[in-house]
Parts: structure tokens; C-alpha cells; sequence
């Protein structure tokens, strides 16, 4: 192959057919792609503007065939390239058009054109070269031009991703991850890549996947008592997929001030609701602090510039552009769905977030099932936590449309390491222990944030620990030292997760 590496990458990447075999990297001499430099995406296409005669510049677009219409004396083509939700119309003779059929990868080399009047499209692109660069079977591609269930999409997971909506997820969650790093990196915090097998149990819910991988008989080493390798078994101790990096965060803490990651975690939850992943990623931050109120507010400002900063891209745009449908019956529902979203960004960007304790927000519920205003399956009780349900009439209710922080939960429903509230670290109850911890409320989605200042003091710590029947560090295998909290009396910790 003659094809310089970068540029092979750069096609292998863009390219993926229900049958590979029928893709093929030409010599370099008549390779179709040995302009891939001078290629435009469609997103850069969308927003070119035409010479007042109408005509436009000459251009190369390669893409995934979204939809065809063939017609007697023309074809339109539909293509994606995942750089927009959008997808660019594209006009052939018959004979550009014969033989392609949704899912081809094509490259079409033509000139930008504006669109009759009275087009849904104000620009086209009328092709003067097509070149089939991997074509699809029609009567076998998966992904056809009708509505497929989340269920049936991953069963072709190389496949769904040249959805519009998919290719928007990705480039979101991309622009985010850019973002958040920007953001904790001009403020001084240090972003560390923590381990994803570990010996911790952070949790301590024993809702884990084990890794137990044994070593096949000609990789075994041959003395393994010596590595203390029983059974070909690979590793000394027991290990598991990370289910938070808290332990790791915290170590690190101890040297650097504030420290952060965005890594994969893994919950072995036997919970089949959108609300239950067995893997995801999760942002954790854990800096020096006393202060919970300092910590609410990283949280609060964290949210907004990242929204600041997605607003500066079409994402909202886009998003918007996903509920738009022909279908005039559907037309209300998709122009409420299009308002929701408006609405929901500007509220992230609006006044101050509203901050309640627990005890209030207990109180704001049982007054509503005594006035008659709302029901709940699950009474709302002092000891019992907040339930789905009640989140949602919280962040509605108080919230009004913006985010609700709910802090300072009692100490019976919290993990044993959260430090107690007073006057100084939260807002103490009289009634009720509480700890000075915080969930972050989202209107319809509910809970997204949750953090709390660590207890700094060991007798307390391992007090709290026999109260809730944890076992004491000392007694665990891990893979960390436990540090020596008497020497951080002055610093408590946090994590956001």
C-alpha cells in the first residue's frame, strides 16, 4: 500500500460496510481518496453561501448514504458524515445513481449549488463524479430509513453509529470531556488517571465484577510458587472492576490540593432500568476544604461554563433539529419537545441555583400529601431517604426549572466517612445526626451530583465505621495504604461524583 499511514487511519475510521469485503484501498495512482486533505465535511458545506447567480464552489464530500429517491430523469442522495445531525442532498444523473442504496460510503466531487424555490434544503450539491468507495447490499444493510428500537440498535453497534442522533451523542460527550478538563485545568486542579482493576471495594456493597483470569498452561510461569501463583491463577490477590476512584483520589490528595478524573466505572447491579448501567464514565474531584457551601459552588460554576461552552456549537441547535417531523400531527408534541429543551438550557444559565436541607425539603413533601397536592407510592419519612418520585417534585417545586441542591442528609442513610454537620461544615438538624454531604437535582432527571466532606479525625472514623459494620481498613487486602489521618486535621476532602 502506497497510501500514507495517516491517511489509511483517516479512511479506515470513516469507513464501516455490513460486509467488509467489498472495501478496498486503491493503489496510490488511482486511489479516490488521495485527495482526502481538500475533502469538506457537510457540516462546513451546510453553512457555505452561493454567488448571487446561485452557483457555488466546487466540492468533495465523502459519506454515508442516509436515503436514495431515484426518479426518471435524476436521483437524490441523503448523506452523513457524522459532522452534523444534517444531512446534505445530493443530485446524480440515472446513470451517477445505479446500483447505490442506503449504507454506501461514496464520494462525490461536484458544485454547490442553491436549491429551487419552495426546496425544504436551500443548497445541493449537483454531482459531476461519484465514486463508490464501499458499497452496501440493500437487501441485507440493518439500518433502513424507518424507526428502529434502542433494543434492535445494539445488535449492530458498529452500525448505529452513523445515526444522527448518535453521531450528535459522540460529538457532545466529546466537546464535554474537552471542556471539563479546560475548565478544572485553569483552575489548578490536576487531573489523574487512576487504576480500573483495583483490590478496593470502594463501595463496600460487594456489587462488583471480579477479575479472576487464569494463565493458559504455555504462558504459565514455570516456578509459579515463587510468585505465589496457585493454579495458574493470574493475579496474587483479589481484584476488581474500579466501581469509584474515591480511595485512589483521595491518596493523591494528600499531596496535591485539588485532583480530578473522568474514568470508567463499572456497577455490578442487577437493576434493568435506564437508571442502572453496569458501565459508564464518572467525573470525581476531591479537594482541601472545610466549607461545603465552597464545594456547592465548584459544582454550580462547573455546570454552567460547561454549558456556556457547549452553546458556543450548534449542539442546541441540533438537538432541536432531532424532534423536528413531517408528520403534521406530531407537529405540537415535537415543537413542546423543542421549547423543553430551550428551556432547560436556559435555566442552567439562569439565577442562582436554590440550596434546601433535608429536613426542609422532608417538610415540603409531607405538606403537599397533607394539602392534597401531590401522592406518593412511598410516604416521604425523616429516615427513609428520597425516593425518585420525590427528587422529581422537589427539583420541580423549588426549583422551578432549575437545578436544586438538597443538603445535609441524615448520618443513618450516608456512607460511614462522611464528616457530621454543624454550624461550621452545613447545617446541623436539631432533631437528626446529619452529615454534611449534598445531592445536586436536575428537573425531570433528578440526581447528578452528590458530594460531602470526608471525617479527617481517626477515632471518629473508625467509630463511625463499627456503628454501620464496616470492616476497618486494617483488616482489608488493598491495593493502598491508608493515610494517616491524624495529619490532616486541618484539611477536609471532598469528592463530587
Amino acid at each position: 500500500m502506497v497510501l500514507p499511514r495517516s491517511r489509511a487511519l483517516n479512511i479506515l475510521r470513516l469507513h464501516r460496510t455490513c460486509n467488509t469485503s467489498q472495501f478496498s484501498i486503491y493503489h496510490n495512482s488511482c486511489n479516490p481518496l488521495r485527495s482526502l486533505p481538500h475533502l469538506s465535511t457537510i457540516a462546513n458545506a451546510l453553512h457555505r453561501r452561493t454567488k448571487e447567480d446561485g452557483q457555488g464552489d466546487a466540492l468533495e464530500i465523502l459519506g454515508s448514504v442516509r436515503t436514495v429517491r431515484k426518479q426518471k430523469w435524476r436521483a437524490f442522495l441523503e448523506i452523513g458524515d457524522g459532522s452534523t445531525v444534517h444531512g446534505l442532498q445530493a443530485v446524480l444523473s440515472p446513470a451517477q445513481g445505479q446500483g447505490l442504496s442506503t449504507g454506501a460510503l461514496v464520494l462525490i466531487k461536484g458544485i454547490w449549488q442553491a436549491s429551487p424555490p419552495g426546496k425544504e434544503q436551500t443548497h445541493e450539491l449537483h454531482a459531476e463524479e461519484v465514486t463508490v468507495v464501499g458499497a452496501a447490499d440493500s437487501e441485507t444493510y440493518p439500518i433502513q430509513k424507518k424507526f428502529q428500537t434502542p433494543e434492535y440498535l445494539r445488535t449492530v453497534p458498529h452500525l448505529r453509529l452513523r445515526l444522527p442522533t448518535q453521531s450528535l451523542l459522540t460529538r457532545l460527550r466529546s466537546d464535554s470531556d474537552f471542556l471539563l478538563a479546560q475548565y478544572f485545568r485553569d483552575r489548578g486542579f490536576l487531573r489523574l488517571q487512576p487504576p480500573i482493576i483495583t483490590s478496593s471495594d470502594c463501595e463496600g456493597a460487594g456489587e462488583v465484577f471480579s477479575v479472576n483470569s487464569k494463565l493458559p498452561i504455555s504462558t504459565a510461569p514455570h516456578n509459579s510458587q515463587s510468585l505465589d501463583v496457585q493454579d495458574g491463577v493470574f493475579f496474587r490477590k483479589p481484584k476488581y472492576l474500579t466501581v469509584s476512584s474515591q480511595l485512589h483520589l483521595e491518596a493523591y490528595m494528600h499531596e496535591h490540593p485539588k485532583v480530578w478524573t473522568f474514568s470508567p466505572t463499572f456497577r455490578a447491579e442487577k437493576s434493568d432500568t435506564p437508571r442502572h448501567v453496569s458501565e459508564f464514565w464518572m467525573l470525581e474531584v476531591e479537594l482541601r476544604t472545610q466549607s461545603l457551601d465552597e464545594v456547592m459552588d465548584i459544582v454550580e460554576d462547573m455546570i454552567r461554563s460547561l454549558v456556556q461552552g457547549l452553546r458556543k456549537s450548534p449542539f442546541l441547535q441540533e438537538l432541536e433539529a432531532t424532534k423536528v417531523t413531517p408528520d403534521r400531527k406530531l407537529a405540537q408534541e415535537a415543537e413542546a419537545e423543542q421549547n423543553l429543551i430551550r428551556s432547560r438550557w436556559a435555566n442552567l444559565l439562569g439565577a442562582p441555583w436554590p440550596r434546601i436541607s433535608y429536613s426542609h425539603a422532608i417538610e415540603i413533601l409531607q405538606d403537599s400529601v397533607r394539602s392534597g397536592e401531590s401522592e406518593f407510592v412511598h410516604q416521604p419519612s425523616s429516615t427513609t431517604g428520597l425516593q425518585l418520585e420525590h427528587e422529581k417534585f422537589i427539583a420541580a417545586k423549588v426549583g422551578h426549572g432549575q437545578p436544586v441542591f438538597v443538603t445535609d442528609y441524615p448520618q443513618s442513610i450516608k456512607p460511614f466517612y462522611m464528616l457530621p454537620s454543624n454550624a461550621k461544615h452545613g447545617r446541623s438538624d436539631r432533631d437528626i445526626k446529619t452529615a454534611a454531604c449534598f445531592d445536586l437535582l436536575l428537573p425531570d432527571i433528578c440526581e447528578v451530583v452528590g458530594g460531602s466532606l470526608r471525617e479527617h479525625r481517626l477515632p471518629q472514623l473508625e467509630a463511625s465505621m463499627l456503628a454501620k459494620k464496616t470492616e476497618p481498613a486494617s483488616s482489608q487486602q488493598g491495593d493502598m495504604a491508608s493515610p494517616d489521618m491524624e495529619t490532616q486535621k486541618a484539611n477536609s476532602s471532598t469528592t463530587l461524583d
